[in-house]
Formats: structure tokens, sequence, C-alpha cells
């Protein structure tokens, strides 16, 4: 089996939801090749080899450093023809999403997002989903003979199993047509750690009561080397950044581990967070909702917890 991997870039790195889309191909078994689009660096590249690229492509062309989907399909769709590809793995991100639904609809494959674990290939081709906003799960079958599959973040672990690799320089012809559409502004999230990257997330809500508060919850981001995020109330109170907003309307997270800090749990910010491994909430309302979807609950004053468990981590630490 063929299996091609897009390595979605920013910055010139490979994001990390794409050394797992490699992981994830190595562990399917076959061949796999990763293909990179615009100005990448090229450490980054031929560290994929690590991941479990055999080969690693290079499309330079600078105008594919834009992030326009119509340019990505036409190269990725190319790609799958020339590498004589059976699968094209890609993250479930913003862009990757879109891309797969072209590049399959171009290519004539099967798709599968929001896949969760590796394909079972005993009677067929099938794959685990995650559908209704993570509430429930189904298992699809690809019968066409190409696939394109769009994993969501943790279906594999971004572990180094090999060693780095040369890159190819991979020649696109593209035509004003691929660059129909122009992206006439960017909003770029800020912070150490982003949120749809992120192994651990640390949110607030209203029961902190006011920004001027949010230092604790920072602190503790911080100790444990994870992303802030927040409740959607939070962020029309103008109180948090709105690409922190964690929910269904907001930014969908699967982080290893999500902290809930004075946050009651509505449907809505559950469906953004119930992928994630282990939920840790901490609310003073004992009735929240939230603890019935936790896996570990804390009953108290965020303002007390919060130092408590602060210290409690530094030390183990």
């Amino acid at each position: 089996m063929n299996i091609l991997v897009f390595a979605e870039s920013a910055e010139g790195k490979i994001r990390k939801t794409s050394l797992e889309a490699v992981a994830y191909g190595k562990a399917m078994g076959g061949n796999v090749t990763a293909i990179a689009l615009g100005a990448v660096d090229q450490a980054a590249l031929e560290n994929l080899g690590k991941y479990g690229a055999q080969k690693v492509l290079h499309a330079k062309d600078d105008r594919l450093s834009h992030g326009i989907i119509q340019a990505y399909t036409s190269v990725l769709s190319k790609a799958i023809e020339d590498e004589k590809a059976d699968v094209l793995v890609l993250a479930n991100s913003s862009l990757g999403t879109p891309i797969a639904a072209r590049v399959a609809a171009k290519t004539g494959a099967s798709l599968a997002s929001n896949v969760t674990e590796l394909p079972n290939t005993t009677a067929g081709f099938s794959v685990r989903k995650s559908i209704y906003t993570g509430k429930a799960f189904a298992q699809v079958e690809l019968s066409n003979p190409k696939k394109v599959i769009a994993i969501r973040k943790n279906a594999a672990e971004a572990k180094e199993v090999g060693a780095n690799v040369s890159v190819t320089d991979y020649a696109v012809s593209l035509t004003d047509a691929d660059f129909a559409t122009k992206i006439t502004a960017t909003e770029k999230a800020t912070g150490e750690i982003l949120l749809p990257e992120a192994n651990i997330v640390v949110s607030g809500g209203r029961g902190m009561k006011g920004p001027e508060h949010w230092g604790a919850l920072e602190t503790l981001a911080k100790t444990l080397g994870a992303a802030t995020g927040c409740s959607k109330p939070v962020s029309d109170m103008g109180w948090r950044p709105h690409h922190e907003h964690v929910g269904q309307t907001g930014v969908k997270v699967s982080p290893q581990l999500y902290i809930a800090i004075g946050i009651s749990g509505a449907i809505q910010h559950l469906a953004g967070v119930n992928s994630s491994k282990c939920i840790v909430v901490i609310n003073k309302d004992a009735d929240a909702p939230f603890f019935k979807a936790a896996d570990y609950g804390i009953i108290g004053d965020a303002f007390d917890v919060l130092p408590k468990l602060n210290e409690a981590i530094k030390a183990a630490k």
C-alpha cells in the first residue's frame, strides 16, 4: 500500500498534528511519502523521516505558502497520481478538512474525516470516526480504490521511529484558476502554545469573576506547559480573546488533559472538549453539569484550589 501524507506547516515549521498524520501513515504499514507545500524549513522536512516518512516531497512554489485550498487540492491530487498513492492521510484541521473533501471529489476517492483510530482491514477497509460533535462514533466502510482520511488530533502518537530523510523537490504546474481565491487578511492567535496543538489545556469560565483574576489560571497553565482557553461567555464579555473560546462554536480541542475552572459545563462547551482524554473540573457548585462529564472533579473555590494545586504540581516536578 502506498500512503501519501500531507504535512501541513505554519511559519516554516511542520504542525504537530501533521507529525501525528505521518505516524498514523507509518502505523498503517506500506510505503509512506510525506509532501509539504510552500516555504518550509529544510530541517523540519528532513525531520519527517523520524516519524515514519520514507520519502519527503517539497513543492517550493512561494504561492503555496498561503493556504489557498484550490491550489493545495491541485498539487495533492497530482501527487496522488504521480506517487500511485492508495491513501491520502492529513490532519483534520481548518485547512486539512476542506482540502480532504476537494481531493476526494477530484480523484473519486472515498472520504472519512474526524477519524480516531487506525483502519480495520480484516474485511475490507473501514475506519472509526467521531460524529455528532464527539457524542458518538461511526464505523465507515471506504470502498473506492483510493481513500482520503482526515485524522483527529491524538489519533496517533507522534513518536520518533526512524531517522532524517533526504528531501526531493516536487515540481508543480499551477494556473491562475488555482489562485482565484485571495486571502486579504489573517488574524493569528497568540501565545506560547496554541489550542489546536496543545496536549494540555487550562480553561476558565465566569467563575473566575473577571479578567483581573486570570493570573492564577495562567500560572497553572505555565507550570503545566499548557495552552489557555475559556468559555464563550468569557470571550463575549471581552475578558479573554476570542481565539481562546473553546466550544461548539469556537475551537474544538482534543488534548490529553483538559482542566475546566469555574465553567458550568453547558452542552455547547462540552461539544468542543468531549474528545479530551482526561477532563478535570474545578467548581464550587457541586451541581455543575460539567461534573457529569469529568473524569476527576474538585468541589471548591477556584481561588483557594488553584494556588494549592499549582504548588503541588511544582513540588511533584
